[in-house]
């Protein structure tokens, strides 16, 4: 079930919205649960049991880490727990991928599984991982089954995020306070990422198919193309992350922020502080510093960047072609720390110029099909490979998009967000925004209802993840 779905938008949440207000205190989180539980197994509900078996395999654990005096005895419960999950996430997500490599490496004819990903597994598996670390470390632990249930399969950010760790909402589990403020500001933030991602993000990948199916490419036609889908990315999942936020204030909870305005950065370093910030920091906290993070010599500390951006690559899907986007960020990562970025600080467009350019290359490597598709694209970018400049069909498309790609450029930056709170520091503005704001929030709403019943394109790159 998707978000920017009609039976989501206009059944599902209606529904359980009634079911939560109504239940009252102490049945609020089983209203949450059962209604995730649906929510996951809208699809595949097969599924809903290896989701139940994680939970109560990573209740079970913490309960017997925290139980526990010996630090050996609470490591080997650890690793259980952990192994297990991961288990489960590598069997269902990158069996196939094994398979086919060993398949590949053997000569071998070993049948492929086949498996339908679970959706959300690699998020729920890491929250997971995240709770039994963090009791390990000393956190206490969630003795109600049930509060540890709703936040590991808690529908509004299972699918896409952020990933929220245990520790920012466990206060919120047993008691959270719920408004009429707090309640229109989610549906504010909701209905905000809604139009994101039907309105933007949307349509640019309708571009971006365009141009993968185009006999007519051309240099100018191959950037057109990253940029697209640079920026439809962007609105696809930060889109996604506005509603699980916003979803998430409406039902009481705060969940972290996910992204802040990566496209702005001034280096590749300086981006990955600012794009899909809980993956970020979950890789920092669990991975990168429990290796020695760069409190070690300088070639373990390369050593460490490259696992956790192997890692990282191999997190967004069982490819080669994450695995070396992940690896091709490592790259780009250790070079600044060596002696670019401080060369990079110093300049005002330079560096703008180098980000776009890198995260241009990236996104096109993260949505090929494979590294000869991959390499293709990228010499054409470059103009190899006796590509024109221009073609017809690129020009057509160009005044086409220009618009959508336009919005898409401005609002990945902070600009229309800094011009409302300048307009909101005058009284007058702010009694003006007071009144067009609601108004405005409608009209999209019934744009993006408009589009949706239409039947418009609205696929999720995630759901792969």
């Amino acid at each position: 079930m998707l978000f920017s779905g009609i039976p989501f938008l206009y059944y599902f949440l209606p529904v359980v919205l009634i079911l939560y207000f109504i239940a009252p205190q102490k049945l609020k989180n089983i209203v949450l649960l059962i209604s995730s539980l649906v929510f996951y197994g809208w699809g595949e509900p097969k599924y809903v049991v290896l989701m139940v078996a994680s939970i109560i395999i990573g209740y079970v654990s913490g309960l017997l880490i925290e139980a526990k005096n010996n630090i050996r005895d609470k490591k080997i419960i650890l690793f259980i727990s952990v192994f297990i999950n991961l288990g489960f996430l590598a069997y269902f997500k990158y069996a196939d991928f094994f398979i086919d490599n060993f398949n590949a490496v053997t000569g071998l004819g070993i049948p492929l599984l086949r498996i339908a990903l679970p959706i959300g597994i690699s998020f729920y598996t890491f929250q997971i991982l995240s709770y039994t670390v963090d009791v390990y470390r000393g956190t206490p632990t969630q003795k109600r089954v049930i509060n540890l249930a709703t936040y590991i399969t808690m529908f509004p950010q299972l699918i896409a995020g952020p990933i929220v760790r245990y520790t920012d909402i466990a206060n919120e589990l047993g008691e959270r306070t719920h408004s009429l403020d707090k309640f229109a500001e989610g549906a504010r933030r909701f209905i905000i990422g809604l139009s994101k991602k039907v309105l933007v993000a949307n349509i640019l990948g309708e571009l971006c198919d365009t141009f993968k199916a185009s006999e007519d490419k051309a240099v100018l036609y191959y950037w057109l193309y990253a940029v697209a889908f640079a920026v439809h990315v962007y609105f696809d999942f930060s889109g996604y992350s506005d509603m699980a936020i916003g979803l998430g204030k409406i039902f009481g909870f705060n969940f972290c922020e996910n992204f802040n305005y990566p496209f702005i950065s001034k280096s590749a370093t300086e981006f990955w502080r600012r794009w899909h910030m809980s993956l970020g920091s979950w890789f920092r906290d669990y991975v990168y510093i429990p290796m020695g993070g760069n409190r070690v010599s300088k070639p373990r500390w390369f050593f460490n960047i490259f696992t956790v951006w192997m890692l990282t690559g191999f997190w967004h899907g069982a490819a080669w072609t994450f695995i070396i986007w992940g690896l091709y960020f490592a790259i780009f990562l250790c070079i600044e720390k060596m002696f670019l970025l401080k060369h990079l600080e110093k300049s005002r467009v330079l560096n703008r110029v180098y980000v776009l350019v890198v995260i241009g290359v990236s996104f096109v490597i993260f949505n090929a099909a494979d590294m000869g598709e991959a390499f293709e694209y990228i010499k054409g970018m470059f103009g190899f490979g006796n590509v024109p400049l221009i073609s017809e069909e690129y020009l057509y498309y160009l005044r086409s998009y220009a618009l959508p790609v336009g919005l898409g450029l401005i609002g990945s930056t902070p600009v229309v967000k800094n011009a409302v709170l300048k307009l909101c520091e005058k009284a007058k503005a702010q009694k003006v925004i007071n009144i067009i704001e609601p108004i405005v929030l409608v009209a999209l709403a019934v744009t993006v209802t408009a589009y949706l019943v239409d039947g418009s394109f609205n696929p999720f790159l995630y759901f792969r993840f």
